[in-house]
């Protein structure tokens, strides 16, 4: 059976911001902190414990590693945001 991969969704850099909670100006140290957070909150096996039932578990399961994804697509593109803004 074959895999499908859903894709990532397209991050601007506001619904960036937004889901890292930050405002401009920001540091790299705050965009890491944050990152972690946000990471430890939504990591995939986070969700192991909560129930026994398995299909709520893959659905949280497959949220969480969803939102992993977004996460780091969004980081990705505050530090190059960040990297950019510091050559100016």
């Amino acid at each position: 059976m074959a895999s499908f991969k859903q894709p990532i969704k397209p991050v601007t850099l506001e619904a960036a911001l937004q889901l890292f909670g930050l405002a401009e100006p920001f540091t790299r140290e705050q965009l890491d902190a944050k990152r972690r957070e946000l990471s430890a909150t939504w990591h995939p096996h986070r969700f192991a414990n909560l129930t026994n039932n398995p299909k709520k578990y893959m659905q949280s399961y497959k949220k969480g590693e969803a939102m992993t994804k977004e996460i780091a697509a969004a980081y990705d593109l505050l530090v190059a945001w960040l990297t950019t803004r510091a050559m100016d």
